[in-house]
């Protein structure tokens, strides 16, 4: 009799790799992953899958827990069963190079590190994980930083033009806590943004729902409009460059997808460098001076750890960058 091509495994043990052909997979939740979104845990079960293999996947019904269709974002707890489909993965090929310069600049960035959590100062230009044809991402390049550890998971995301404070667990139940944290909005967040014109208001809450919406091309884009979702932030006006720009810092009390970006545009005073949402001629006058990336960097971050001590850390901004802002 044909044995069936399938196979059981615990949730993130590496898949196994005995035979070219795809194989059905089914994942036993451990306790300590309950909570986790099914797309998020998608993302580490399918290393090297894109988002949209991800979503298609779970549109279609190729990925059930205890049988049912879910939707992405419905929540695992422990003792589920998650069925995967046969899926063939991009070809992986080996590794992406890690340069030097680029380890030596991550250990450079690290601002906290203890044995349950590290705290990065992020590069912008650089994606938090490889896949949708970006070879390379922070997480990867961790992993070669720091090649001893057992478990290094990325908390939370930064979009790959954004620098700043982005944290990487290093055991799975820090992991646990600090995504039951950033649910709970009991992690603070602390942007600087560089914004277009003179910002009048020294203090202001944008208290506007946004909307993902997409264009023709395809192009995905997020914009304010009454049927979307809650969403908040708080700005504080930090310097002013006469008419020209102001630095602000943005504290979002929701997380939704380019909400302080968004924002920011909905006030007129749309973050220098945002190619998406902020006016070609405004970018290049500020290319022109010397800006030539997104100017939104994640400064800080406020955080209780497991045994109630509080965790607050600050990235600095580019030496470079503040040396432009000087001559302005």
């Amino acid at each position: 009799m044909t044995q069936p091509q399938h196979q059981k495994r615990s949730a993130l043990a590496p898949a196994a790799a005995e035979s070219d052909a795809p194989k059905v997979q089914y994942i036993d939740i451990e306790p300590d992953l309950a909570g986790q979104r099914i797309d998020n845990f998608l993302r580490t079960a399918l290393k090297g899958a894109p988002k949209s293999l991800i979503y298609r996947l779970l549109r279609k019904g190729e990925v059930r827990v205890n049988k049912k269709r879910i939707k992405p974002e419905y929540k695992l707890q422990g003792g589920d069963t998650v069925r995967i489909a046969p899926v063939r993965l991009p070809e992986k090929g080996e590794a992406a190079p890690v340069s030097d310069s680029l380890l030596a600049h991550l250990e450079s960035a690290v601002v906290f590190e203890d044995d349950r959590l590290m705290v990065l100062n992020k590069p912008s230009g650089l994606a938090v994980h490889g896949g949708s044809g970006v070879s390379l991402g922070l997480i990867e390049a961790v992993r070669k930083l720091r090649p001893d550890a057992r478990f290094l998971e990325l908390v939370h995301r930064l979009d790959r033009d954004t620098s700043g404070c982005i944290m990487i667990a290093k055991k799975r139940s820090m992991l646990r806590v600090l995504h039951e944290a950033l649910r709970e909005r009991k992690v603070t967040k602390i942007y600087q943004a560089l914004v277009v014109g003179r910002w009048e208001s020294r203090h202001k809450r944008i208290d506007a729902p946004l909307l993902r919406a997409e264009v023709r091309s395809g192009e995905r884009f997020v914009k304010v409009d009454a049927e979307g979702k809650a969403s908040v932030t708080d700005y504080k006006v930090l310097r002013r460059f006469g008419d020209l720009a102001t630095l602000v810092e943005a504290r979002p009390k929701t997380g939704r997808t380019h909400q302080i970006r968004v924002h920011c545009q909905f006030t007129g005073h749309p973050i220098v460098g945002d190619t998406k949402y902020t006016a070609d001629e405004d970018n290049q006058q500020f290319r022109d001076l010397g800006f030539r990336r997104l100017m939104l960097h994640a400064a800080g971050l406020v955080v209780s750890l497991p045994q109630g001590e509080r965790l607050e850390v600050s990235a600095p901004l580019d030496s470079a960058l503040t040396d432009l802002m000087d001559k302005l």
